[in-house]
């Protein structure tokens, strides 16, 4: 028996196939390597002592999962597989709607064919969109989404809720991660943006190291504590933990699930910057600048129901996050790319 992991080599999923491996489970990986790198499959390997089966691939292709399912006695199937830039989105939606809703489809269309009925979708909180109030509830409204980003995950839920309804006997998890950050404390693996970062922790660590000049602080204006925005960022390894717990509570409760998975604490954008001058023994700099068009001041999880359903919680503080941030780019200056 093994578990399928589509975007094994990516931030999220080599921490997650990391995991499973040092709890016994044989995993399979599939990944084109578009944004990520096979660097972080071999340290995995060399943190568990064990080697994922890997195969250099897109999920867009129907053949090579033929071949997985046929060769290996897939039980689960855990999909990150897929692209995740919001500002690249809105510059190149087709590629977006093409790889993160028809890459599930034609996953989906070779689960079936194979049996296989046991699935756990990568989501995201951008699924909410602008919320008119936090904390995010699984019953807060959705689909207001401001990006294609966002609008592929939120169409691959309404999809999977669909084929639920179709395939009563498939079990399946949508997890609505809220901000993933950090990284394995052995400093071995972590977040390797292509380029500038999109996201605003890896950005600021590179500032830490000396690679860009300051953060930009968009808007102190806002109606939080320190007038910068608010937002509930997660530890990697948590989220690693929350797919384990999911895989393990398939069976149990409704047949489609849908469940967050944050912190329930919001943290500020100055919060941040106080951490990594503490992480980093450093000063790091930053201007105000005017407020992003479609930024929104504030936006946590409520994580009950993931506590209630899947008997878990997030474990790590921002200190923690942030310690192994730094302790990843400071290890690792340019990332795999040694």
């Amino acid at each position: 028996m093994a578990i399928l992991v589509t975007g094994g080599a990516g931030y999220i999923g080599s921490h997650t196939v990391l995991t499973l491996l040092e709890r016994g489970d044989d995993v399979v990986v599939i990944d084109n390597l578009s944004n990520s790198s096979q660097t972080s499959l071999d340290r995995v390997a060399e943190l568990a002592g064990k080697a994922p089966i890997v195969y250099i691939a897109d999920v867009l292709n129907n053949d090579v999962l033929k071949t997985i399912f046929s060769n290996h006695n897939i039980t689960d199937v855990i999909h990150f597989a897929g692209l995740k830039s919001v500002s690249e989105s809105i510059k190149e939606p087709l590629a977006y709607y093409d790889n993160n809703v028809t890459g599930t489809l034609v996953l989906l269309r070779e689960m079936l064919a194979a049996g296989v009925k046991h699935f756990i979708f990568s989501s995201s909180a951008t699924v909410y969109g602008n919320p008119e109030s936090v904390p995010l509830s699984e019953q807060s409204p959705t689909g207001g989404t401001t990006n294609p980003y966002g609008t592929s995950k939120f169409m691959v839920e309404q999809i999977l809720a669909d084929f639920s309804r179709a395939q009563p006997d498939f079990r399946i998890t949508c997890l609505r991660y809220f901000n993933p950050v950090g990284a394995h404390p052995s400093g071995r693996i972590g977040e390797d943006p292509n380029g500038i970062p999109n996201n605003l922790v890896p950005y600021i660590s590179q500032v830490a190291i000396g690679k860009l000049e300051s953060v930009s602080v968009y808007g102190n204006d806002y109606p939080t504590p320190d007038g910068t925005g608010v937002r509930d960022y997660i530890h990697v390894m948590d989220l690693a933990t929350g797919h384990l717990a999911a895989l393990d509570c398939q069976e149990k409760g409704a047949a489609y699930k849908v469940i967050n998975l944050g912190t329930g604490i919001g943290y500020s954008v100055l919060n941040l910057i106080a951490a990594f001058e503490k992480a980093a023994q450093t000063r790091i700099n930053y201007k105000i600048v005017a407020r992003r068009p479609g930024d929104i001041a504030e936006c946590w999880s409520d994580p009950s129901l993931a506590r209630k359903e899947l008997g878990w919680q997030a474990i790590y503080n921002l200190d923690e996050m942030i310690r192994d941030t730094w302790n990843w780019q400071k290890n690792n200056p340019d990332g795999y790319h040694v």
